[in-house]
């Protein structure tokens, strides 16, 4: 191979090879300062594309979990109300058969008029404050669209997205499985009036008068012992089926909860798989690298030092 000062070829091939490495050493330092081998589209297009769409994907299935989580508390909180309105309508149906000794004695009628009226206050203030964020299942919807008459209820209902292709699924108010329990309501707000206890409410839409007794200590139109008693046997049922309700609703919002994190922990585990550095092959690889880095430079020193030896020909 011949000697020149213009034209030195081994200098030019230990630099393209220094160029080269110093290319891949780059993009191995990246990958391991990030933590990924794909993390632009410069990287690869099309893996990088496939990923910002899954990452799409999981921000989605994120707002499904997270709607989930919510329709899951409007739930819960429905079903503890409604358990303890089952544990006061005990008390209201021990109360009711009461009357039953007391027939003769308006005074005694009248104490257990106020009692009575006072266990179904408590079922009103249960049923509205189970509000969450708006949200009552315990009141009608004629109650709910009246803004701000009714304890800042704004909905009856809670609609919630089960999927990433947008379904969605709905829990009404729970006034329809009360009326199809055999009780004849004409109610547009009061849980009371709907299970047939209240005639009337008070100026804070709790009830004011129960069904069976009138303030003078006596029974009201149309009302027996008998007849007072299975009403309120009536109302524990519709509750009693509330209740169940609720669990079925609970159990599907649990099914779909534990399927929508499976859902988003395949779709993560996806994108990793497409983006995710081998940190133990990138380790291995950039030693290699440096390695190489190093002949390069003193390959290249050298290639540069031939065309001293020149001069020694001129000596």
């Amino acid at each position: 191979m011949s000697l020149s000062i213009n034209t030195n070829t081994s200098a030019m091939v230990a630099l393209e090879t220094l160029n080269a490495t110093q290319t891949q050493l780059s993009a191995t330092e990246n990958a391991v300062s990030t933590g990924k081998k794909v993390a632009n589209a410069s990287d690869s297009p099309a893996a990088f594309g496939i990923a910002s769409q899954m990452n799409g994907n999981i921000a989605g299935q994120g707002a499904v979990n997270d709607g989930l989580s919510f329709a899951s508390t409007v739930v819960s909180s429905t079903n503890s109300a409604a358990n303890q309105i089952l544990s006061v309508l005990a008390e209201v149906q021990a109360a009711v058969t009461t009357m039953g000794n007391n027939q003769g004695s308006t005074t005694s009628l009248a104490q257990i008029n106020t009692e009575i009226t006072g266990y179904l206050k408590q079922i009103d203030t249960i049923a509205t404050n189970a509000t969450t964020n708006g949200v009552n299942l315990l009141v009608s919807s004629a109650s709910a669209s009246t803004s701000g008459s009714f304890n800042g209820i704004t909905a009856a209902s809670v609609v919630y997205v089960t999927g990433l292709q947008g379904s969605t699924a709905t829990i009404n108010n729970l006034f329809n499985i009360i009326s199809s329990s055999g009780i004849t309501s004409t109610s547009s707000g009061s849980l009371t009036e709907a299970l047939g206890l209240s005639s009337s409410l008070d100026g804070d839409s709790l009830a004011s008068n129960n069904a069976f007794l009138t303030t003078t200590g006596s029974f009201a139109s149309g009302v027996t012992l008998t007849s007072a008693i299975a009403a309120v046997q009536k109302a524990i049922t519709a509750m009693t089926n509330v209740t169940s309700e609720l669990g079925q609703n609970t159990k599907n919002i649990a099914n779909m909860t534990t399927f929508g994190q499976t859902v988003s922990d395949n779709l993560t585990a996806g994108v990793g798989a497409l983006t995710d550095a081998d940190m133990s092959a990138e380790s291995a690889k950039l030693t290699s690298l440096q390695t190489k880095q190093s002949l390069a430079i003193k390959s290249l020193s050298i290639a540069n030092g031939q065309s001293q030896n020149i001069l020694s020909l001129f000596q």
